[in-house]
């Protein structure tokens, strides 16, 4: 899949490509199914997914909490998985924010990509405050001459497949429930950071990831698989996660620790994939650092149990 950061002088490729638009944030199975009538619409022509970095909602609410499912890195990974050609990834700023609904079609999709046929979500809102809808982008279809489909909600059972109710499971420290949502494990991902060495001093050396902007799911202690990311080639090792702010020394910034059992490799400013597998405990504080090692020596032998019962990666 080749990216792109503009839809200006775009590849020849990408002229006439069924594109399907959409923030996509935790290219979750409903997401998968949009791609997926992409793909049937293009009828062996090329496809692409025109998103937005970053996400609107970091830009409206640039003091509102983290929210983010997947960073552009992860994102990027789902949707090539997905089998799209191209990915344009399109800059989201005061002067695209203040476009009207009509202006983004006949600007981007018509003039720049002269799209065939466009596909988004059924709940897909565009323009100037936000006043596109699959209404209006049906009509306009008509009236620039390309296609149109908006892909009705994708449900599981009475449960429609929803980035919301993905956070609100994170939230609540049920990434099992999250995963059904998203057809995989929710992943956090970032560069490991030096740490101060506490872990290492209790017999449970940890590679320390900072959050970002990532969604901050509920505080604890985490069954989960981490590996240096390599794509497709990621090797995935298990262990126990705490994500925190370490109350029993202090407290400080909210940071994941993951702890792996078997060997690893220096991981030192390595970028790290994170799979929250199953939440354990909620975080505490303890009297000292003996408590807290017997604690840790309990939370460990905990989640290989968990991680042996549960499937291994795709």
């Amino acid at each position: 899949m080749r990216i792109l950061r503009h839809t200006a002088d775009v590849p020849a490729e990408v002229l006439g490509a069924t594109v399907a638009l959409g923030n996509f944030d935790g290219m979750h199975r409903g997401h998968q199914v949009v791609l997926e009538k992409t793909r049937e619409q293009a009828r062996g022509h090329a496809t692409a997914v025109l998103t937005f970095e970053p996400h609107p909602r970091s830009f409206f609410a640039p003091e509102a909490p983290p929210f983010r499912l997947t960073s552009l890195r992860d994102k990027t990974r789902a949707i090539e998985r997905c089998g799209i050609d191209f990915l344009i990834v399109q800059h989201f700023d005061k002067a695209f924010a203040s476009q009207s609904a009509e202006t983004f079609v006949r600007r981007t999709l018509v003039g720049d990509l002269k799209v065939a046929h466009v596909v988004t979500g059924y709940n897909f809102r565009f323009g100037r405050e936000r006043k596109g809808d699959a209404t209006l982008l049906q009509a306009l279809a008509e009236r620039f001459g390309f296609a149109f489909t908006a892909v009705s909600p994708v449900r599981s059972g009475e449960a429609i497949y929803a980035s919301t109710a993905i956070r609100e499971y994170l939230w609540k420290g049920e990434p099992a429930k999250a995963a059904r949502l998203l057809g995989r494990p929710w992943e956090i991902e970032g560069r490991v950071e030096e740490g101060a060495g506490r872990g290492r001093g209790l017999g449970f050396p940890t590679a320390n990831l900072a959050l970002g902007d990532h969604l901050h799911p509920k505080a604890g202690i985490y069954a989960v698989r981490a590996g240096v990311d390599a794509g497709l080639a990621t090797v995935w090792r298990k262990g126990v996660a705490y994500l925190g702010t370490r109350p029993t020394f202090g407290a400080g910034n909210l940071l994941l620790e993951v702890h792996f059992f078997d060997a690893a490799p220096d991981l030192y400013g390595k970028h790290l994939r994170v799979q929250m597998i199953e939440f354990l405990r909620e975080d505490a504080t303890f009297e000292d650092g003996d408590h807290l090692r017997r604690q840790m020596e309990e939370d460990a032998k905990r989640a290989r149990e968990v991680l042996a019962a549960a499937d291994d990666p795709a």
